[in-house]
């Protein structure tokens, strides 16, 4: 005959944990269930946790649990007195991912340089077709002012605003956060990158031109020529991440 195994105190406490884990884990499915069906818009408030937790047979605990998470991969955005509200904050999800990637050791600056390639050069396609008078204009002036300003971090900025006016020309909201994301997580490689650049005149006179015969592409709404304007550019980037030996 078996003995019933006597179930010790570290048993019980593991049961509880357990059971903890899967009501928080409830009520994550259901906001995002709430999300995907268009029930749950941005912008829009969450129920109290006492309606979450009644509603979902769950402690207060594992609601607050779950909207911790949540706020944290970027999904509803919590503050204090006010409540939390649906974000869908994409370039923070995409963001906080990529900055695992990068700590675990799984992708270098030259990967990240291959990734905005693909990135920009499907938005200058893009942006050939749907650009506006406007943004063209700026990024003409733009280019000018990368080419005529003596100051280091203005030319770099001028650089970023060219970069992401390209994105925002593309008319693709996902190109434009996935940009941003990436922008917010890796500045100081980009900003490493841009100086090493253009302290060599010769590189820094073609990384120039390649702004200036984007801009003609687009002016032009030759997509194919925007594209290959791009992948010239990152050439130029990608030179600078061997020789630099930052891989």
């Amino acid at each position: 005959m078996n003995e019933k195994k006597v179930r010790t105190i570290k048993d019980i406490k593991a049961e509880k944990m357990d059971k903890a884990e899967k009501a928080y884990e409830k009520v994550i499915q259901y906001i995002k269930n709430e999300i995907r069906l268009g029930s749950l818009k941005r912008g829009q408030k969450l129920p109290p946790e006492r309606e979450l937790a009644d509603a979902l047979g769950v402690s207060r605990n594992s609601v607050r649990e779950a909207l911790r998470t949540l706020d944290y991969m970027g999904f509803i955005s919590s503050t204090q007195g006010a409540g939390n509200y649906v974000t869908c904050d994409f370039e923070r999800c995409v963001g906080e991912s990529m900055r695992y990637i990068m700590l675990l050791g799984e992708t270098n600056f030259l990967q990240i340089s291959q990734l905005r390639c693909g990135l920009e050069s499907e938005a200058a396609k893009l942006a050939a077709a749907r650009i506006l008078p406007k943004q063209l204009a700026r990024m003409q002036e733009l280019a000018l002012l990368m080419r005529t300003e003596g100051n280091s971090e203005k030319v770099y900025r001028y650089d970023l605003d060219f970069h992401r006016l390209l994105c925002e020309a593309s008319g693709n909201h996902l190109i434009l956060s996935f940009f941003s994301a990436m922008l917010r997580l890796f500045e100081d490689f980009i900003t490493t990158m841009h100086r090493r650049i253009i302290q060599d005149s010769e590189q820094a006179e073609k990384l120039y031109l390649s702004h200036e015969h984007l801009v003609e592409a687009l002016a032009a709404h030759d997509g194919d020529a925007a594209f290959r304007t791009v992948w010239d550019h990152f050439e130029i980037v990608d030179r600078s991440i061997a020789e630099g030996n930052i891989l």
